[in-house]
């Protein structure tokens, strides 16, 4: 059973509010949970973030992986170190990348 930090939509139409929870990796966005352990509010200003962080360090201690967005939240809370990812043809042309085919 693998399990995944990720964010839950909450809110009205047009008026989005996502709750970090601990889910299977097979159930819906919005589907089956197995604990809330933050909230994340886009459109206040500045932007709102509440996590359990004691919460956060045990689901990952037990196997948990955040998901890409989740861990760029949590990075800038300090709970994570922030993933560097960069396209296989960054710095290499489109004239460049024709010829080495």
């Amino acid at each position: 059973m693998a399990l995944r930090i990720r964010l839950r939509r909450h809110g009205k139409k047009k008026q989005p509010v996502y709750r970090l929870v601990v889910a299977v990796s097979t159930s819906p966005r919005d589907g089956k949970y197995l604990e809330t352990v933050g909230l994340y509010d886009p459109r206040k200003d500045p932007v709102q973030l509440s996590v359990n962080e004691e919460r956060v360090a045990h689901w990952i201690g037990v196997g948990a992986k955040p998901s890409d967005t989740v861990t760029r939240l949590l990075a800038s809370h300090g709970l994570v170190k922030p993933v560097v990812r960069q396209s296989s043809n960054q710095g290499v042309s489109r004239r460049d990348s024709q010829k080495a085919s």
